[in-house]
Order: structure tokens, then C-alpha cells, then sequence
């Protein structure tokens, strides 16, 4: 089941909520839509050497990589990093797809609990949690798939929870040059719950506030209550 991400139109003293129209493909699109990610994923990773390091790694950690459990594990990993990390194969142009739109409306527009995983590049262990973007429109606004896409983008590399907050605040602000862009992202990071100190419950929250969003508590203070943080939380 697809979970939608809310969106807030801020307009005047009141708030509307709209859910992120989920995509529900039929199943012989959903067949369709794998056998052309596959093909395509065989076409880039062609000469991949990734199956041979993972037969590698596999006799390293004392197992036997031509038992049957394990004998198509190597194309497996090779197949789940090229899904994992395709946001270094999408063109930013391309996402956005011309749809920026000149809209009169200078109000808050906030998209939140945008779900994502990512992989942390110290570890290479997964970072999942959601995002919470926001803008004050200067006379452009962008399709609402377009946040949940490059929030995908960025999240699908091998990332630092840090950088990944300001590259989607920054693709914002540039793309749309908007008066300004809030993003606040929420984590579990598997690399400290299943290792190292094994903390279950920590989570950590970044933010990257840009423009007016930086200026003026009083717009920070808006989009923390949208998001539901306040100021001191």
C-alpha cells in the first residue's frame, strides 16, 4: 500500500491538507514497469564487477558462494545498489519536466512526511525515515510529485544525513528561486541501532533553512508548526 504524503496550501489564517495523489498502477503495469527497469538496469551494469566482489566478500565472511542459497545472491546485490543508488542517474532537468508554473500565490506551500530510505556511505547500512520540505512561491510553483522526487533523488546515493537536508533545500531554491526554502529531515540510521552503540529509539533531525526561511523567525516558526516541531522541540 502506498502511503500518500499530505501537502499544506497555506492561503490567509487557514491551512488546507491534500494528500500527494498516490500512483496505483494496475498489476500488468506494475510486470511491465519491472521488466523495463530490469532491462534497463542490465544495459548500465553490464561488466559490472560488483558480483565478483560480493562472491568475494561472501568466501571472507566463511560462507560458500556456490551453494544454492547463495548462487544468485551476487547478481541480486548488483541489481539492489543500481535500484538504491539511481539518483546518480537522474538528470535534475529531466525531473522537473518543465513543470514549473508562473501561479499568483506567494503563501507557504509545504509537502510533508515525504517517506524515504537511503544508504549511509559510512556503513553502506540504510537511513530511512521522511522528509518535510516547504517554499514561499515568488511568483513560480512546482508540481507536487516534483518535491517527493528530488527528495528521491538525493536520498538515492550514498549519503550523510546532513548533505542530503541541504541538496534538496538548495535544488529548490535554485530551480525555483522562490523568496525561500525549508527542508527538515527525520532519520533511523540502521548503522547506529544494529552496531556501534545500538541505540533503538535515537533519531536524528537536520534542517536546512534558506532565505526567508533563515531571516525570519516568524516564517520558521509557521513551517515547524505545519510540520508539526515548534521552535523548541
Amino acid at each position: 500500500m502506498i502511503t500518500a504524503a499530505p501537502i499544506v496550501l497555506r492561503g490567509g489564517w487557514g491551512a488546507r491538507v491534500y494528500p500527494h495523489p498516490p500512483a496505483t498502477p494496475s498489476p500488468q503495469i506494475w510486470r511491465l514497469q519491472a521488466a523495463c527497469y530490469d532491462a534497463v538496469m542490465d544495459a548500465h551494469d553490464a561488466g559490472s564487477q560488483i558480483p565478483e566482489a560480493i562472491r568475494t566478500l561472501l568466501a571472507e565472511l566463511g560462507e560458500d558462494p556456490d551453494r544454492e542459497g547463495l548462487l544468485g545472491t551476487p547478481d541480486r546485490v548488483r541489481r539492489m545498489y543500481a535500484e538504491l543508488t539511481d539518483g546518480y542517474r537522474t538528470d535534475p532537468q529531466t525531473l522537473l519536466n518543465d513543470a514549473a508554473f508562473d501561479v499568483d500565490y506567494d503563501e507557504m506551500v509545504v509537502v510533508r512526511d515525504i517517506e524515504f530510505y537511503s544508504l549511509c556511505e559510512h556503513h553502506l547500512l540504510p537511513f530511512f525515515g521522511k522528509a518535510h520540505v516547504g517554499y514561499l512561491p515568488s511568483g513560480r510553483v512546482i508540481g507536487l510529485s516534483k518535491i517527493p522526487r528530488a527528495v528521491d533523488m538525493y536520498a538515492h546515493r550514498l549519503q550523510v544525513q546532513e548533505r542530503l537536508t541541504q541538496q534538496v533545500a538548495t535544488f529548490l531554491m535554485e530551480r525555483l528561486e522562490p523568496k525561500g526554502v525549508a527542508c527538515v529531515i527525520e532519520a533511523t540510521h540502521l548503522c547506529t541501532v544494529m552496531r556501534g552503540v545500538r541505540k533503538q529509539e535515537a533519531t536524528m533531525v537536520t534542517s536546512a533553512m534558506l532565505g526567508t526561511f533563515r531571516r525570519d523567525p516568524r516564517t520558521r516558526a509557521e513551517f515547524l508548526t505545519f510540520i508539526g516541531r515548534t521552535a523548541d522541540r
